[in-house]
């Protein structure tokens, strides 16, 4: 059997994912959160009220595609731009011509703006007045979270709709179709094929461009009939990082308080499980380090200091071996974390005296508490009364105080789980001896 397709390379080549891009909203796979019978977007669609939207979704999900579909639903004109090649210039041409179309048909215009995110403020700001107005409907797609970096005034004016990564379902759907109506007479494995989704990673534009290459390398395979897509082939055209990891995005942040849930959640296996996600990813190993410092203090504090230590010492580890040697540190200190006793009263403490002293502002330091290193300090009554808890039973001076005048209170409430059980009981000890003094 002859094969059907031809990659002759010509100025009218388009790419696979772009051949079998949907032409309509029926045709789009996925997203049935979005497109299923009563949900948001098909019945935004349906009332035929257009409206401005951000499209908030990894790669590859169909947010450009959609755009275009919804600007055909609404039958409005569409203009396209991209964040990254657009500037002043290209957003005035885009109001001349929606200026233009309006006078002449009265409709608004569909501005889609790919990548808004990397548009600045006064660059977003400049579509706000049209849309305001009417003559934009403006159509933003990101792959961050637009509450971050999507100004709230535009945002304000904007529904948001999430898009999905494709699941294993959607991209085999998508195999199919382009078996059927673009690469007729290429068969594939059932092994290449979960290996195509897999390295697809939920990102259906490099799912067809992966399926492009292996037919391409079909021709060229020793080892293969001349239809047949294999494990070989296929092994021969992925690149070695076969996951998706934003190094800045959302699916950074994602995992990173995943793996810090784990952590305090007590669960070793998946707190390892995103550790090594993460390293895979390609997540810088000391960003992980700082951030296992602060959880050391923030989940589990004095129930278990040691874990602050062996935090530290796991970071300065894998400062002196680097990668691949030093990972293990991190993955030894994400482990002892994880089974580590936990608490959060430290944290909670000081969360609480920090919005104590902002309420109660700069009250003066009692005069037993200050030095007196003149004569005209302690004729003044500085440290005056001022008792040495050395001195003291126990180390303690039951009964002072070390507040500022009427504003003592507590903040620390040690747990009952590790060494602050303990530490609870030694608080409870001076307490007594303090109130036996009043």
């Amino acid at each position: 059997m002859s094969l059907s397709f031809n990659f002759q390379t010509s100025p009218n080549y388009q790419p696979l994912a772009e051949r079998l891009r949907p032409q309509t909203l029926q045709e789009i796979v996925g997203q049935a959160q979005l497109l299923g019978p009563g949900k948001p977007l098909t019945v935004a669609l349906l009332s035929k009220q257009p409206h401005s939207m951000i499209l908030w979704g990894p790669p590859g999900v169909g947010k450009t595609t959609l755009a275009r579909l919804i600007a055909t639903a609404f039958e409005l004109p569409f203009i396209a731009l991209s964040a990254v090649l657009a500037g002043v210039k290209e957003i005035r041409d885009a109001v001349t011509q929606a200026e233009f179309t309006r006078n002449q048909s009265g409709k608004s215009t569909l501005v889609f703006v790919d990548e808004v995110h990397r548009f600045n403020k006064s660059q977003q700001d400049a579509f706000l007045p049209h849309v305001e107005s009417g003559l934009f409907v403006f159509v933003g797609a990101t792959t961050e979270n637009p509450s971050f970096e999507v100004n709230s005034a535009l945002l304000s004016r904007a529904a948001v709709y999430v898009l999905a990564a494709l699941d294993e379902s959607a991209l085999g759907q998508m195999i199919d179709v382009a078996l059927a109506r673009e690469l007729k007479g290429l068969q594939i494995t059932a092994k290449a094929r979960e290996m195509l989704i897999r390295a697809a990673d939920g990102d259906g534009r490099k799912l067809l461009n992966h399926l492009e290459l292996a037919a391409q390398a079909v021709h060229t395979h020793p080892n293969s009939g001349p239809s047949l897509i294999t494990v070989d082939i296929l092994q021969q055209i992925l690149t070695t990082s076969l996951r998706r990891f934003d190094k800045g995005g959302d699916a950074f942040y994602d995992q990173i308080s995943a793996l810090h849930k784990s952590i305090r959640g007590s669960d070793p296996d998946a707190a390892l499980y995103w550790l090594v996600r993460m390293l895979d990813g390609g997540a810088d190993p000391r960003y992980i380090a700082r951030r296992m410092i602060r959880l050391a203090s923030e989940d589990i504090g004095l129930a278990d200091p040691r874990a602050l230590q062996i935090c530290l010492d796991a970071t300065e580890s894998y400062e002196r071996l680097g990668s691949p040697e030093g990972e293990l540190a991190l993955a030894q200190a994400v482990v002892y974390c994880a089974v580590a006793a936990k608490s959060n009263a430290v944290y909670t403490a000081y969360k609480a005296a920090v919005a104590f002293v902002k309420k109660n502002g700069s009250a003066a330091v009692p005069l037993h508490l200050r030095n007196a290193p003149t004569s005209l300090m302690k004729e003044l009554g500085f440290g005056k009364d001022y008792r040495y808890a050395h001195d003291e039973e126990h180390a303690y001076a039951a009964g002072e105080h070390y507040f500022p005048e009427g504003l003592e209170t507590q903040f620390y409430y040690p747990s009952n789980r590790g060494m602050e059980d303990k530490i609870a009981q030694k608080l409870q000890y001076l307490r007594s001896l303090g109130k036996a003094e009043e």
